[in-house]
């Protein structure tokens, strides 16, 4: 527990567990009883604990359990067409029809607006900033339609990398779902966070992108999320993202 926390602060542990959402309070004490939960990166099996869920880093099985939310986290499956900014000079569709009114959210992880996809909005400012900050290096998985024929040596050239007008880039993993003479279906994994870079990595090899859509963003997935609609992070990929970024 914090250094702060006396026996009459706090709240309990399995009290904090329920209020989470990983389980009763009965189930909770269970999960203690067994060995499975850590605070601060120690087992816990006292019955009766007190934590602080703001400051105390909590896990079951060791996945991190997010404090209480007082911020909004959002996925959004970003349509073709929609500029990723919350509005637009020019007056073309933005962000801002997706987001709930009066809120003024940030998006992580920019898309062209030719791309569809998954952009995560909130508006926690800290987390935004730190995740698309490129220390942290957050994987980011695409589906990409492309010209003609890829073939096992154009996909090896993704994988060792191409060398573009800003340096060099290789795909982390590289996934051939179908090809045919005209077109090729691939899903890429990258952690590169520069302008229109799948794009561009598939103009050098021969192949221009058709289609393109963002899958995932680190923990974070797409799954079967309508285009043009949103949901709220689950906790097991809030608290995933909360590691990411060491907080």
């Amino acid at each position: 527990m914090s250094e702060h926390d006396s026996q009459n602060e706090g709240l309990r542990l399995q009290k904090a567990l329920a209020q989470a959402g990983v389980a009763s309070r009965r189930a909770s004490e269970e999960l203690i009883a067994a060995g499975r939960v850590e605070v601060n990166g120690h087992i816990v099996t006292e019955q009766g604990t007190r934590v602080d869920p703001e400051r105390d880093t909590i896990r079951v099985d060791g996945a991190r359990i997010p404090p209480p939310r007082r911020h909004l986290y959002l996925a959004l499956n970003k349509p073709r067409g929609v500029v990723s900014t919350m509005d637009d000079p020019e007056g073309r569709p933005s962000l801002d029809q997706y987001v709930p009114r009066h809120q003024r959210l940030f998006h992580v992880g920019r898309l062209d607006t030719d791309t569809e996809g998954l952009i995560i909005l909130t508006n926690d400012g800290d987390l935004a900033n730190t995740l698309m900050h490129p220390s942290h290096e957050v994987p980011k998985t695409y589906l990409a339609e492309v010209e003609g024929l890829l073939d096992n040596k154009a996909i090896r050239r993704l994988e060792k990398g191409v060398t573009l007008e800003d340096g060099h880039i290789r795909a982390d993993k590289v996934k051939l779902v179908t090809r045919a003479e005209s077109r090729s279906l691939v899903q890429l994994t990258l952690h590169s966070g520069r302008n229109r870079i799948v794009r561009r990595m598939f103009d050098a090899i021969g192949h221009p992108v058709r289609q393109l859509s963002r899958l995932s963003i680190g923990p974070v997935r797409l799954g079967q999320l309508p285009v043009g609609e949103t949901r709220e992070l689950t906790r097991e990929e809030l608290g995933a993202l909360l590691d990411i970024i060491g907080r």
